[in-house]
């Protein structure tokens, strides 16, 4: 498989968001499964969409389209070999050792998951970390399967200033504004929304991770 070949499959390239100290892929917004209903929930950490504006929001209908076809991609039988190449393959520009799932967008469907999980057995050196708020694909996953070593799921609470309930063997994330910070404080606010060389939503150790709400 060469690199051309690789992003034909997914349907683009992979990540190179300002923030992640890492690589990370990304869905349309529009794709959200959950999202999509809390993004017009006052309150929650969906309403009003980081995703859906700045230049995403821009776009005219065809490139939402073609952003948005990038969830049809998965379906092809060589994508996780095509995404856990491009992922080998990476420049020196990110930390290879991490990836980040999903900047923008979130799991589609019980397949998607057991696609990416066969993506963190291609790349065994990286460690992977897959925010959602697709509580549902993860438990029906687990019911018959063990997540990789070097994958973290974090489920993301769906309202401000809440926690989402874990389950065994995944992690949580939450976003604090008027209560306290529950759990790990996220510091990247601190300085420019930025990770720098903090890893912690990689580590399994820390049950939650608190963003600040901005």
């Amino acid at each position: 498989m060469t690199k051309k070949e690789a992003i034909k499959i997914i349907g683009g390239n992979l990540s190179d968001t300002s923030k992640m100290p890492s690589y990370s892929i990304n869905l349309s917004a529009l794709d959200c499964i959950t999202g999509s209903k809390l993004v017009n929930i006052k309150g929650s950490v969906c309403f009003g969409c980081y995703a859906l504006k700045g230049n995403y929001a821009r776009y005219k209908l065809p490139q939402k389209m073609q952003a948005s076809n990038k969830a049809h991609n998965i379906n092809n039988e060589l994508w996780s070999e095509a995404v856990a190449y491009l992922i080998n393959n990476q420049g020196n520009k990110k930390d290879k050792d991490y990836f980040r799932w999903h900047d923008s967008g979130d799991l589609q469907s019980l397949e998607h998951l057991k696609k990416i999980v066969e993506v963190c057995k291609l790349t065994p050196n990286v460690k992977h970390w897959l925010p959602t708020r697709e509580y549902k694909i993860v438990k029906d996953y687990l019911k018959n399967n063990l997540l990789p070593g070097n994958l973290t799921i974090r489920f993301s609470a769906h309202m401000i200033d809440t926690k989402a309930i874990p389950v065994k063997g995944v992690q949580t994330s939450s976003v604090h504004k008027e209560t306290k910070v529950i759990g790990i404080e996220c510091k990247s606010y601190q300085h420019n929304n930025k990770c720098n060389d903090c890893r912690l939503c990689w580590d399994k150790s820390i049950d939650n991770i608190s963003y600040k709400y901005h």
